[in-house]
């Protein structure tokens, strides 16, 4: 089913904020001690992806732990974080109907890994594995479609970063390597792989929100 141009926008707008979140040195917005999950819920319901922000980075590692349990994958429990803030997300002025947040939330991580394990009995029964093209038991969500499209843009833009900063980019990024790791492998000094960092991440925010993927999307990539 496609979305409606609102809802593609939308989409867009949180995609950019989630694809990064599970790579490199991300350090997570400070929650203020006086946060309150209501008021955010009411500001994101008005499009305040700072307040929506908040939300992931009380939630996203729990929600991860809770995916990675039942699907006993890496991959597949970060691809779980991003489709359920996404998911949440997407429900736009609704959000501010959400009584009980860590409910409603853990609800969609539970349906989410009960889907993602049926799709895994499926592949184990088929015994030789088709190749990724030909996948028939792919996830079809609009969520899970427009994540891919997005990883696909942002891949795109990686290619395109100049060498230093392509390597920088994949090793701290997407690797998990510290700065520091970073600057003793490539023998260049911390400050180098700092200043290359904030170029490629610059140069991918531009080449994404040229392509029309920005905001929310963007904290899911950690590409703030």
């Amino acid at each position: 089913m496609l979305l409606a141009s609102g809802d593609q926008a939308s989409a867009r707008h949180f995609g950019t904020i989630l694809l990064f979140s599970h790579y490199g040195e991300y350090t997570m917005s400070e929650i203020p001690a006086d946060f309150d999950e209501q008021d955010a819920l009411a500001r994101s319901a008005r499009g305040d992806s700072r307040a929506f922000k908040f939300i992931f980075d009380a939630y996203q590692s729990r929600v991860y732990t809770f995916a990675l349990h039942y699907l006993k994958s890496d991959q597949q429990a970060e691809e779980a974080v991003q489709e359920v803030f996404l998911k949440l997300w997407r429900k736009g002025s609704d959000l501010a109907g959400i009584g009980d947040l860590q409910q409603y939330i853990f609800i969609i991580a539970r349906n989410h890994a009960l889907d993602c394990l049926r799709r895994n009995k499926v592949r184990e029964k088929l015994h030789t594995p088709l190749p990724a093209a030909e996948e028939p038991f792919t996830n079809n969500t609009e969520e899970a479609i427009l994540l891919r499209d997005t990883r696909r843009i942002l891949e795109e833009g990686i290619a395109r970063l100049p060498p230093q900063q392509q390597r920088v980019y994949q090793l701290c990024h997407q690797q998990g390597l510290t700065y520091s790791q970073a600057a003793q492998k490539l023998a260049i000094s911390e400050q180098t792989v700092h200043r290359h960092m904030k170029l490629a991440l610059r140069f991918l925010r531009d080449y994404l929100n040229k392509h029309g993927v920005s905001g929310v999307l963007l904290l899911l990539l950690k590409l703030f």
